[in-house]
């Protein structure tokens, strides 16, 4: 698998090392921002690392056991580990515990917000993408709960899928159903995808928890991950037949009062594999945009990531070398061409696009050059603006129009005030902007120091 390297300023995709940290980690995840990156390790605990100063900020240690919440490494599953503006992160353990820590804290550890306890081991779990009081937990026992912590709505309901007379009972679990896998919300919050053991997809509705769907995906056995762009339309899976597939989405009516669902088998656009050494992938992300997924590959003796231009008929574009440190686990910068990697000695590479300066491109007129030349410095070059002339152009600016129409999605309670004003009423959205979290756009990560020496 050979691809074709352009020029490093049209790269949309990394392609080297930037740095190493290390962790001692299994899995790590970039916050919303793409400043820090959260790191779970296997001794129970987790760590935020500040990539702007390669340096940890947050000591998370709440459980006994392995931290399996953002991506479990042993199911291989993806999961979403921070709130929407970083506030709030949540780890999930086999000790049975998911704990949501508010990293507004003062102090370090930081504040546990909320502990939610089960009788089995808790595979993964993430926050609902609007609102951080409603969690999506996936236990060991292929079982799948939204647990709603709000006041109005406290409680924890489990996703049960329609049985149907033709199931294959071979696929079943022990409590006659069959076992769930991974559990992902979908960017918009509004649906529940489940994939299942029998090479399924089912799709849920938050807030009725009724299902609305199921896709039949041939061939592919076992459904080990999920994984969206951001405008929800897409999906990728990773399965056990080492096959990643990248689908279409279709568009999912309200859930009907007779407990109808659509049964429909979804055929994939691009089937993206390692034809020649038939590798498992370990874990999958789109980037940004969703034109390019990457995908980690389980390969015992090196650390290697594949990746596909999906704006380009899913060809292939390039592997990236780690190393000979196999590799666990790989997430995408939210708005970058970086991405993030885990060996399994516990390192989390750093992947960036290198660039060169081109000085020639700074300014119109600007010149690069070899030696040193005099410049000859232009007349009114540095002249203060005239004060007639500036009062008149901000006069200007106060006279331009401001768009107030334009809610800002983030404010829960005015967004869901001005759906219900102008009638454009959506049931799930209101549902979930109901109580909201405290997790604002204006919140930012405060970077304690240890030993800070005293100020005089």
């Amino acid at each position: 698998m050979n691809g074709t390297i352009a020029s490093p300023f049209t790269i949309p995709y990394p392609t080297a090392v930037q740095t190493s940290l290390d962790s001692l980690a299994s899995f790590a995840c970039y916050d919303p921002s793409g400043r820090f990156v959260a790191a779970g390790r296997s001794d129970g605990s987790a760590i935020i690392w500040d990539l702007d100063t390669k340096a940890p900020v947050r000591y998370l240690e709440g459980h006994v056991k392995g931290v399996t919440s953002v991506e479990c490494v042993d199911a291989q599953l993806q999961m979403s580990y921070w709130s929407r503006h970083s506030r709030y992160v949540l780890t999930s353990s086999k000790d049975w515990n998911v704990i949501i820590w508010d990293l507004a804290s003062e102090y370090d550890p930081p504040r546990r917000e909320a502990v939610i306890r089960f009788d089995v081991a808790v595979l993964s779990a993430s926050f609902h993408p609007r609102n951080s009081k409603i969690v999506l937990v996936l236990l060991s026992s292929g079982e799948a709960y939204i647990v709603d912590l709000r006041k109005e709505q406290r409680g924890r309901i489990e996703l049960c899928e329609v049985q149907d007379e033709s199931d294959d009972e071979g696929q079943m679990s022990r409590t006659g159903r069959t076992a769930m896998t991974v559990a992902r919300f979908d960017p918009s919050g509004k649906h529940v995808f489940v994939g299942t053991s029998s090479g399924s997809i089912l799709v849920f509705n938050t807030r009725t928890k009724t299902m609305v769907a199921r896709h039949k995906i041939s061939g592919a056995g076992i459904i080990k991950g999920l994984d969206f762009t951001k405008s929800g339309r897409r999906l990728a899976t990773n399965s056990s037949d080492r096959i990643l597939r990248h689908f279409n989405l279709p568009t999912y009516a309200p859930p009907n009062p007779d407990g109808e669902y659509i049964e429909q088998e979804l055929e994939p656009m691009y089937r993206l594999s390692d034809p020649i050494n038939r590798v498992a992938w370990h874990a999958m992300t789109y980037s940004p945009d969703g034109d390019w997924l990457a995908g980690g590959a389980g390969d015992n003796a090196h650390h290697k990531i594949y990746i596909w231009d999906l704006a380009n008929e899913g060809q292939f574009a390039t592997t990236l070398d780690g190393g000979r440190e196999p590799l666990l686990h790989v997430h995408w910068h939210p708005s970058k061409p970086a991405i993030a990697s885990t060996t399994n000695q516990g390192n989390i590479l750093i992947w960036h696009c290198p660039r060169e300066e081109r000085w020639g491109a700074f300014a119109g007129g600007f010149e690069e050059v070899d030696e040193n030349v005099e410049y000859e410095e232009r007349e009114d070059e540095f002249d203060i603006e005239d004060e007639n002339e500036s009062a008149l152009r901000k006069m200007k600016e106060e006279d331009e129009e401001i768009d107030v129409e334009d809610i800002v999605e983030d404010d829960a309670t005015g967004a869901a005030e001005h759906l219900r004003l102008n009638g454009d009423i959506d049931e799930d959205v209101l549902w979930a902007m109901e109580e909201p979290d405290d997790d604002s756009t204006d919140w930012k990560l405060k970077v304690l120091i240890d030993d800070e020496p005293d100020v005089m």
